[in-house]
Order: C-alpha cells, then structure tokens, then sequence
C-alpha cells in the first residue's frame, strides 16, 4: 500500500526530493566566482559554468566579480603641501585576483577599495605642491596606484590604473594664476623681441662696414630707400638735413617731383627758331 502511485507518501519525498536537486545545482557566470562554505567553514571556490553543492551543508556566501571594476572617488578641501585647497576627482581601476581573500580578508571589499583610495589620495595630496599637481598628473598618478595596490593586496585585489580627472583650485587662486602666466608670456615676449634688436642691430653693424670706404654705395642705397618709401606710402617724406645736405637729396627730390608733375607748356615760352645757315 505505501508504494502505490495513489499514496501522498511518495509524492511528498519525491517532491522533496526535486526541490533538494534543484538547491543543490548553482550556476556562476563567466566573469564570477562562487566561495562554498561547509558548516560555516571554507570549503572551495567554483566557477565559471554549473556546479553541485550539498543543501544545508553548503552555502555560497558571495559571488566574486572579478571583472574589472571603474571606482571613482574624489578628496574634496583638500590641503595640499603649501596650504592650497583642492577639490580632486579620479578614477581607479582594479580587479579581484583571489577571491577567497576578497570573501574572507574583508567585509565588503568594494567598500573597502573605495575607501582606501579616497585616503590614499588625500594623502598624495598633502605631500604635493599645487604646481606639481597640475604639471606632473602622471607621476602622482603612478605614486597613487603603489599606495592603493599596497593597501588592497591582502585583500586578493590588485590596481592596475589610477587617473585623475580633474583638480578644482578656488576662483580667485585661478584669477591669480591667470595673471602669473600672462605676466610670464609678456616677459618672455620681451626677451624674446630684445634678442631680435640685438641680432638686427649686429647685421646693421655688419653692413654699416660695407659704406665705411665707399660713398657711391651709400648714396645709392639711401636713394633707394628714399623710393621705396615714395613708392610704397605716396606721401612726403622727411628725412635728416644732414642726409640731404651730404647726398644731394634735396637735388634728387626736385628733379622727382619735376618727373611727377612737369609744368604746362603754354607757360614756358617758346624758344625762337634759329635761322638756317646760309639764309
């Protein structure tokens, strides 16, 4: 009578007995890992793919992602080195390489690398200068990654990247820089166009050598540059008594203008002709 298919015996154990396989059968994806726990104790990781644990007995107390994971974290009215405050964000980057430390080594291990890094970069940020801060990102970078991998090893998590977006100095520091550089860009244009008149006048002397013993030339390019400016201005030109007197511009000046503007020929009275010969 108890093994009859009508008995409600049968049903229950093997309705019991369904529910107990479907318990015992966990699947853990690709990127996951699964911790077993035997009566509270640490059994063995599984994963990826399907696996089989006994009900009751076995728990899965976490699943590890050991993916890798983007954290980003921020030091806001941070003192730097010479008492400026900052407001910094980054990025940190890290993954789970054993994940039975990450199970058992710490509570909540995303917590715990949030919180490290945000100390970590406070830190940092105490012993940098502000202009080391925003000139050398990279260095203080590769410095903020040591002391956060350092921190989190005994946790089965290793970094493998730490970047800084942004550093926010108050408004009236950045009003001060702006002016410090632009006070710099100036300074350095002057230099910069003081060296230009040393190199031209250098040249200037150079040539002046070529005039030193012949006159000829140095009329010739004085009247040079005398047309070129007509040429190209159009307009009077005054230049040194002392040149004219000394070069005959005067003269030349005359005889250019009678060039550019010749009198009317009803003004200058014909000259009578002269009787042929012989006549």
């Amino acid at each position: 009578m108890i093994f009859t298919g009508d008995n409600p015996v049968i049903l229950i154990i093997a309705l019991l007995a369904a529910a107990l396989a479907a318990a015992s059968v966990k699947i853990a994806r690709q990127w996951e890992k699964a911790v077993i726990l035997r009566l509270g104790k640490f059994k063995k990781l599984e994963g990826p793919g399907i696996f089989m644990v006994i009900p009751i007995v076995d728990s899965v107390s976490s699943w590890i992602d050991q993916r890798v994971i983007a954290t980003s974290f921020n030091a806001e009215q941070t003192l730097t080195k010479d008492t400026v405050p900052v407001d910094v964000d980054a990025v940190l980057f890290w993954m789970v390489w054993d994940a039975e430390k990450a199970a058992l080594e710490v509570e909540n291990y995303k917590d715990a690398v949030a919180w490290a890094a945000q100390t970590a970069l406070r830190d940092i940020i105490g012993k940098t200068l502000l202009s080391e801060m925003l000139a050398g990102r990279e260095h203080i970078d590769e410095e903020l990654r040591k002391v956060i991998d350092q921190r989190t090893e005994p946790w089965g998590v290793t970094v493998q990247s730490v970047e800084i977006r942004d550093v926010i100095i108050p408004a009236s520091l950045q009003d001060a820089m702006s002016r410090e550089a632009q006070a710099e860009r100036e300074r350095k244009a002057r230099i910069i166009l003081g060296t230009a008149e040393t190199e031209i006048a250098a040249k200037f002397a150079e040539a002046a050598k070529s005039y030193v013993n012949n006159p000829v030339a140095l009329h010739l390019r004085a009247m040079n540059i005398l047309y070129e400016g007509l040429k190209e201005k159009g307009a009077l030109v005054v230049v040194p008594s002392t040149a004219v007197e000394t070069m005959g511009l005067g003269t030349i000046s005359g005889l250019a203008s009678l060039a550019k503007f010749p009198p009317d020929a009803a003004e200058i009275p014909e000259k009578p002709a002269e009787p042929l010969a012989g006549v």
